[in-house]
């Protein structure tokens, strides 16, 4: 087995059929790949566990189920917890709203299959977001529901500004985290002034430039160059 089919065999425990397909048509290219995704989710200024729950976070956003799924293995591996995953599922709601929340339900509903528990599943199409949230309560158990029960309770308030507050406060995951995740978002669907809008409140957050840096260049992984180019134009070099 190659270098690159052997890296993803050890990291989703099978290879996946996108990466077969690069290595038999050319395994080189697979090589080269494997070797620049392992450099950027090495640990760094971000965890190898943060960088990959924001990926979780960033393609529930965009609504890319199959990214976030892969995604979601590396950080139930690298020791996310279930309320932790849920609030990463919640804060795309603020860019993509009930839609977000309907694609990342697929994410809980994966970490419990992968942590072996047992649950009822439900079609999340078509319902609401209050229906979501209650679905992802639910999907808890006994787990820590209570970011996902105030959310819900803001929800039916109608109070758009303090759910946004709420949303990104500190709780499980901190707010630093939260607008790191925000910015990911933008980067990742090419809006460059409002990925450098986030990126600004994350530093007044307490972000540093280069866990700004290593969002620029997990969302490189997802979204590829161009995410590059919308994150670099807006950070700052002689801070990094």
């Amino acid at each position: 087995m190659g270098k690159g089919l052997s890296y993803f065999k050890e990291v989703y425990d099978v290879v996946p059929g996108w990466v077969q397909k690069m290595h038999d048509c050319n395994p080189n290219a697979l090589d080269h790949y494997t070797s620049l995704r392992s450099e950027i989710m090495q640990e760094g200024a971000l965890t190898r566990k943060e960088k990959d729950i924001l990926l979780v976070g960033i393609n529930a956003a965009r609504l890319y189920e199959r990214s976030m799924v892969y995604h979601t293995k590396g950080a139930i591996d690298g020791g996310a917890t279930l309320p932790e995953l849920v609030e990463y599922l919640i804060v795309p709601y603020l860019f993509n709203g009930a839609k977000a929340l309907q694609t990342g339900v697929k994410s809980l509903e994966y970490a419990l299959t992968l942590k072996g528990i047992e649950f009822q599943a439900e079609s999340a199409d078509g319902k609401t977001t209050e229906e979501l949230l209650l679905y992802m309560i639910e999907l808890l158990g006994g787990e820590n529901s209570s970011f996902a029960t105030n959310v819900l309770k803001l929800v039916r308030s109608g109070d758009e500004a303090l759910l946004k507050e709420y949303v990104l406060s500190d709780s499980v995951v901190s707010k630093i985290l939260k607008h790191i995740l925000m910015a990911g978002i933008f980067i990742t669907v090419l809006k460059g002034q409002q990925a450098e809008e986030w990126m600004e409140a994350a530093r007044a957050n307490g972000a540093s430039e280069a866990q700004l840096a290593d969002v620029g260049f997990i969302c490189l992984l997802t979204a590829g160059i161009p995410a590059w180019f919308e994150a670099s134009d807006s950070l700052i070099e002689n801070k990094m």
